[in-house]
């Protein structure tokens, strides 16, 4: 079995995004996903079940929520989305989101908005 590409990946937890299914979003991150919310130095989680938990309670209970996708750049086991982000605030946010890939799963996630 060959392991998935950062390109998959960075699909994979997209689709199940707007999907909002935790099951499949969550497959495709390390048990030791860290989630920086930029410029913050300290991860804001840390783990797959702080992850889950919190993508549980403050992302996939909102039935508008849906991310679309601007642009996307490979760079090596690194991907980098440009996204706009409806459903959290009133109008749309727009939103840089980088996902490094170790082993063949989203280990490291960045997230860049201008608030």
């Amino acid at each position: 079995m060959t392991m998935p590409t950062p390109l998959e990946l960075a699909q994979r937890q997209l689709d199940a995004y707007n999907a909002r299914d935790l099951d499949c979003f969550l497959a495709n991150f390390s048990d030791d996903v860290k989630s920086y919310r930029m410029p913050a130095l300290e991860p804001a989680l840390v783990g797959k079940k702080q992850f889950g938990e919190f993508y549980a309670a403050q992302r996939f209970n909102v039935p508008s929520l849906y991310a679309e996708l601007i642009s996307r750049t490979v760079l090596g086991n690194k991907v980098f989305d440009r996204e706009r982000v409806w459903g959290l605030k009133e109008q749309p946010i727009e939103m840089v989101a980088v996902f490094e890939v170790h082993e063949g799963l989203i280990r490291n996630v960045w997230g860049f908005s201008p608030d």
